[in-house]
């Protein structure tokens, strides 16, 4: 939950194009200190939230506010917040790192040199920002854009698929990075189509589809608040099948999923496969006392979000 006053938040964002309606009342609230990721399938409308966040397209309907600063009516002061990267950063091949900062700090007032070298230590390049961009990895070509976009100071960063074209080492220190100016009290807002990724680098994340959100949470909470596989090893087994089938909420897995129990001497000879709400084991436990069934064990696997994201999103493809 967003605890503290929201950096970001998002109202019954909707945007209508000729007659059809593209976003259709989205919101959501981004804390301060955050890192918050947002998902959504190809079509789903996530790049045209974000063109609207940034104030490229305005909204038919809904409000975005910025630190508390209403983007509709105070632009320029509301983005002066803002630090973006949409894909990959626009850079100069040609001038060194510091050359380049040099030229987008023309662009915003009151950026010093001390600014300048402040950025780039953030993003830990003080060994090459005087070498030409040309001469850059992707990763450190991403630092780089990550640094213009800190160069005004703002309190929102808003990514736009930040790991992409990053081999799995140069991932992962874009997760720390990530993670790391988050905790230096920065909000960072993520899409990504990388899923495992998000769930490691995000505090909380919304799922949009169809130009709606359909979740919004902590990524743990999200997914354990769904469905889960349980598994019970009871015995009779005939008869906890009989119980465990007759609990409303409860989906029995198909009959070549049961698997053999990893225990000894219970009696109980199989586990019981479920999909179902973690929050029903223990009212379900109780039914099967009743029923004089007895109960071995428990065991609960979570969805991943990846799993839980089709699951939700009905297995439409990510962008």
């Amino acid at each position: 939950m967003v605890s503290r006053q929201a950096v970001l938040s998002v109202k019954n964002l909707k945007k209508k194009i000729r007659s059809k309606w593209i976003i259709k009342g989205v919101s959501f609230e981004v804390g301060a200190g955050e890192v918050f990721g947002f998902l959504g399938p190809n079509g789903a409308g996530k790049t045209t939230t974000i063109r609207m966040l940034v104030n490229l397209i305005r909204p038919t309907e809904g409000s975005i506010e910025i630190c508390g600063i209403p983007l509709q009516d105070k632009p320029f002061e509301a983005l002066r917040q803002i630090g973006c990267i949409v894909e990959n950063p626009e850079l100069y091949p040609y001038l060194t790192g510091w050359e380049n900062l040099e030229h987008f700090a023309r662009m915003i007032p009151g950026v010093t040199e001390a600014r300048i070298r402040e950025v780039v230590a953030i993003v830990g390049m003080e060994q090459r920002i005087h070498d030409k961009v040309k001469t850059y990895s992707l990763g450190m070509r991403q630092r780089l854009g990550i640094a213009q976009a800190l160069l005004g100071s703002p309190k929102l960063l808003i990514l736009d698929e930040p790991t992409n074209g990053l081999d799995p080492q140069g991932i992962k220190e874009m997760r720390e990075f990530i993670r790391k100016l988050a905790q230096e009290g920065l909000s960072v807002f993520v899409s990504s189509h990388l899923l495992a990724e998000i769930q490691l680098m995000c505090d909380r994340v919304a799922i949009i589809s169809h130009g709606e959100v359909i979740a919004v949470g902590e990524v743990k909470e999200l997914i354990e608040k769904n469905v889960s596989t349980v598994m019970w090893h009871a015995a009779p087994r005939e008869t906890a099948m009989k119980v465990i089938a007759g609990f409303s909420g409860v989906q029995m897995a198909e009959e070549g999923e049961s698997v053999q129990a990893e225990l000894s001497g219970t009696g109980a000879e199989q586990g019981i496969r479920t999909e179902m709400s973690t929050s029903d084991i223990p009212v379900l436990s109780r039914v099967l006392q009743e029923h004089q069934v007895s109960l071995y064990e428990v065991s609960i696997k979570h969805p991943t979000l990846e799993e839980l994201f089709l699951r939700l999103t009905e297995g439409e493809r990510i962008e």
